[in-house]
């Protein structure tokens, strides 16, 4: 809960307004995001109870891509100060219009190898580690800038020509070849589930994630957690034991983009 006294005026916050921005965020993003944030935390802690689990065994991670660099710091008054991008190249942007802020920087997205300098320089984690070729490119950037990167390996479990990852079967390989990157530091085992608002369908992904987990952690035990679920299907994710969900549109709202309100339940008039 934000009091008077801790609120930012829109210009301490970045500015005035535009009137994109009111259209997209409302007048006051702060009691926006706070209140969207609040509904999540709830969410995430039923779901939590229903799988009898321990609220504090779940991490939000936000995600703000296609929000603009002044609006986050209305997020980051509202309590959020670890940011989730899927491009590297805006998350640079972010990283350097908001360097007076103490974020966290997961990139969360496919990374092309020509952008690994960026993501070495400034991000705190990345949940998109699938191939050798890139294990190793960046691991020798992080070398050169002498610092140490949280990873997790993504498996594509839905079986979906449109979605990076490494097929299920090619993971325990994979995982073994991790110890050759000192630089590296793994954390766990990412995917994007099918997208269908029949969870029937969505949660064989997470339980194959899971069982994958499981495998890999025989062979190497830092991999323990499950980034997994996204805003419409955090909840299903966390009862299928998601140690990590990725979650943006139920915080920050539609985005201004062809496909909008990605999740149906999360369009005007859905739930």
């Amino acid at each position: 809960m934000v009091s008077e006294g801790q609120r930012m005026t829109v210009r301490e916050a970045g500015g005035d307004l535009s009137a994109e921005d009111v259209a997209r965020f409302g007048p006051d993003p702060l009691a926006m995001f706070t209140a969207n944030l609040a509904s999540v935390e709830e969410r995430i802690a039923r779901a939590c109870a229903r799988a009898g689990r321990d609220r504090a065994s779940v991490r939000l991670q936000p995600i703000t891509k296609t929000v603009p660099a002044h609006i986050l710091r209305f997020a980051y008054q509202a309590g959020i100060a670890s940011f989730g991008e899927n491009k590297i190249q805006e998350a640079m942007a972010k990283y350097e219009a908001l360097g007076d802020l103490a974020i966290a920087w997961s990139i969360v997205g496919h990374l092309q190898s020509n952008k690994i300098k960026y993501l070495a320089r400034f991000a705190h984690e990345f949940h998109a580690l699938d191939s050798v070729r890139l294990a190793e490119l960046i691991n020798k950037r992080l070398e050169r800038e002498d610092r140490f990167l949280d990873v997790y390996v993504q498996v594509n479990t839905s079986g979906e020509d449109s979605k990076f990852g490494l097929h299920p079967d090619a993971l325990l390989p994979f995982v073994d070849t991790l110890t050759q990157f000192p630089r590296l530091r793994p954390k766990g085992l990412m995917t994007l589930a099918l997208f269908s608002s029949d969870m029937e369908r969505v949660r064989p992904c997470f339980r194959l994630l899971r069982r994958l987990r499981d495998a890999a952690m025989k062979r190497n035990a830092a991999l323990s957690e499950l980034s997994m679920g996204m805003s419409g299907d955090f909840e299903e994710a966390i009862e299928e034991g998601a140690d990590v969900v990725r979650v943006g549109q139920a915080i920050f709202g539609k985005r201004p983009t062809p496909d909008g309100y990605y999740w149906p339940g999360l369009a005007p008039g859905g739930n």
